[in-house]
């Protein structure tokens, strides 16, 4: 009681001088009873923020989130301990948070193997999760509360996507719930040329909702759910009847997919770790915004996060964070379609106030209503690449008159690395025609000194195209090749641009180790424990042409930089 008297004493105060600072401010000019004008920028008065404030001042809330160790830190334990317990206190743990959940939590080797990752090998990397769980994990028990699921699937998200609203995985999988396109479809998830809304949190957390409800369903388990939602019904039912018709997760393991077999472990061992956090001196990283300090306004005509940011002085990286689903960093609200924008709170009533002046703000880099408008017209023509062997990024993008790194944003690519039969979205007006009278623009040669090239174990077109700073069709052209293969110690007539100006060539010579392949590898598990590494290159050194007939005990030849 004491603390609200000091409040209310020093609101009394706040007014009375503030009343004094409005007479004397012959400036200040009222547009209602409400704001207060300054330079054409609208500000609410300071008695209404103040007001506002009070709604989310600590005295009044019931929850109160700190990351302050001296507090957290119960147990005294030492800043770089790393606490590790018998089997016996994991066991007995987890059955304590199965008594509480439909959901079957035990304990053995494989679920102890995911508690070591997530409190020992990435436990900074759970302190941020923790963080991170305090802007989620709010949103995503009110949800599971509505279609009355147990509150702790919200952990599932941790195992998709370790709660980075932009993650993308390389199957395709987007968002925090890691939809992939035809599933988020299904759910009412759409993508468009500006919009993906499996990156946004809220209605992908409802489609999410909605597909574990109808899992279970199908299997009255959420284990087999779980299970389901990683690797798809069909993987499951599979796995069942290898199992002799088994309805049990741990019965039909052995017969999932390898990805799959260990997601259920690390779904209850990041039950676990986020549960016994404190046990394991592991404590939360604030992630500077609460889901508490969130509020949303509805966008009625088009608008660009730099017009937003510039407007408001809401930090961009905070306007990217927040709403992940615009891809390009514009909010396509035309023919009357409205969309969602999430902000911090301090935000919105500067966005109310100044809503109209907003849409016609043109920004720093000349972005304005009419530019978005133009924006949006040309990305309607949608346009899919098929991958060819030996196309890089760099070869895609001179066939369609684009740049490699807005290739990169349109099919959220997170480094340059592609694949033969991949899909990619290509928008706009296409200066390419996929006709047999297509001529790729080339390079000009003439003021270029002809050099050879001599092709090593593993090097495509592509990769000898990124070493001189030039095309595949530049290549192709050079040396008369109807096709992409190319053989070891072939001559390649190239023209490298001057040393100064483009990217340095790289003689590393290459040395080979041999990795002896284990039950369950495949080519995309041996490229990644080896950096630089593609599975094309793997093949082409071993002269594998099924990959699916990798046998244990096998040795693959690997071509490493020295």
């Amino acid at each position: 009681m004491k603390h609200l008297n000091k409040i209310y004493l020093l609101f009394i105060i706040l007014i009375i001088s503030l009343q004094t600072n409005t007479a004397n401010a012959g400036y200040f000019s009222p547009k209602d009873d409400t704001t207060v004008v300054t330079d054409a920028f609208i500000y609410d008065y300071p008695m209404i923020e103040m007001l506002d404030s009070l709604v989310n001042i600590k005295y009044f809330n019931d929850y109160l989130f700190t990351t302050d160790t001296s507090i957290l830190n119960t147990y005294n334990f030492a800043f770089e301990t790393i606490p590790k317990y018998h089997d016996t206190i994991y066991e007995a743990r987890i059955e304590l948070l199965n008594a509480e959940t439909p959901i079957e939590l035990v304990f053995n080797n494989n679920v102890k193997d995911f508690i070591n990752l997530y409190a020992v090998r990435k436990r900074g990397l759970t302190s941020k999760m923790l963080g991170l769980a305090e802007v989620y994990f709010p949103m995503f028990e009110e949800y599971l509360d509505k279609y009355d699921m147990p509150l702790e699937l919200k952990y599932l998200a941790i195992v998709e996507s370790a709660l980075n609203p932009t993650a993308g995985s390389r199957v395709g999988a987007k968002g925090l719930w890691q939809f992939m396109y035809g599933t988020g479809k299904v759910y009412g998830l759409k993508v468009s040329s500006f919009v993906d809304e499996r990156f946004d949190p809220e209605k992908a957390t409802i489609a999410a909702c909605e597909h574990l409800c109808d899992l279970f369903d199908i299997y009255h388990d959420w284990s087999l759910a779980l299970a389901a939602y990683n690797s798809g019904a069909g993987n499951v039912n599979k796995a069942m009847r290898r199992a002799g018709g088994v309805k049990n997760f741990w019965a039909i393991q052995p017969f999932l997919p390898r990805e799959t077999r260990g997601y259920v472990p690390a779904f209850i061992a990041v039950n676990y770790v986020m549960s016994y956090s404190p046990e394991h001196n592991i404590y939360p990283i604030d992630p500077g915004i609460l889901y508490n300090g969130i509020d949303t306004v509805i966008v009625k005509d088009v608008l660009s996060f730099d017009q937003i940011s510039e407007m408001l002085n809401v930090p961009y990286g905070d306007l990217k964070f927040l709403n992940p689903s615009f891809k390009m960093g514009i909010i396509p609200a035309v023919n009357g379609k409205k969309y969602s924008l999430r902000l911090p709170k301090e935000f919105i009533g500067d966005f109310i106030n100044n809503e109209t002046t907003l849409y016609n703000f043109k920004s720093k880099k000349g972005i304005k209503r009419d530019k978005l408008l133009a924006e949006i017209k040309k990305a309607k023509q949608r346009n899919y690449h098929i991958v060819r062997s030996g196309e890089n990024l760099g070869s895609i993008a001179n066939k369609y008159g684009t740049s490699v790194s807005k290739l990169k944003s349109w099919n959220n690519l997170k480094g340059n690395t592609i694949y033969p039969k991949q899909k990619i979205i290509v928008y706009g007006q296409t200066t390419y025609k996929n006709t047999s009278t297509y001529k790729p623009k080339l390079k000009n040669t003439d003021n270029l000194k002809k050099d050879i090239h001599y092709v090593k174990s593993g090097q495509s077109l592509a990769i000898i195209a990124n070493k001189y700073n030039c095309s595949v069709d530049d290549l192709k052209s050079w040396n008369n090749l109807k096709r992409n293969t190319i053989h070891p110690n072939q001559k390649l007539i190239v023209y490298p641009d001057d040393r100064k100006n483009s990217k340095k060539i790289d003689n590393t010579p290459e040395k080979y180790v041999y990795h002896t392949v284990k039950k369950g590898d495949t080519l995309w598990d041996i490229a990644e424990m080896y950096k630089g590494v593609t599975v094309k290159q793997i093949k082409n050194l071993n002269n594998i042409r099924n990959a699916n007939k990798l046998k244990p005990g096998q040795k693959i030849k690997v071509a490493i930089k020295s």
